[in-house]
């Protein structure tokens, strides 16, 4: 009599619970394994699922951090956020830099 067939399991439910640096060393292992070529084609396309599962988890953990930082920056300037003072300060760069280069055009 044949077994009656078992759903499978997330192999990569455990992901979810996992913190921001523990995903990323995980999956810094896990490119390190793909990269070195060893094992099977099925062994290959768990670790790719795998790495996969880990990139989600680490980027849901930034998105979260930077939702954290916008969120602290945003009551500092009336309407300003944070990426745009950072903006300005770039715009800034170029116009200081100015007056160094040499006014002749040549390169020397």
């Amino acid at each position: 009599m044949p077994k009656p067939a078992v759903p499978p399991t997330d192999p990569n439910a455990d992901v979810q619970g996992l913190g921001y640096e523990q995903a990323r060393d995980e999956l810094v292992a896990v490119v390190a394994r793909l990269e070195s070529g060893a094992g099977s084609l099925e062994e290959a396309l768990a670790l790719w699922e795998r790495g996969e599962a880990l990139a989600a988890r680490c980027q849901q953990w930034l998105d979260g951090a930077r939702e954290r930082l916008a969120t602290a920056a945003a009551p500092r300037g009336a309407g300003q956020t944070g990426t745009a003072g950072a903006a300005g300060a770039q715009d800034e760069r170029p116009q200081q830099q100015a007056g160094t280069d040499d006014e002749d055009g040549d390169d020397e």
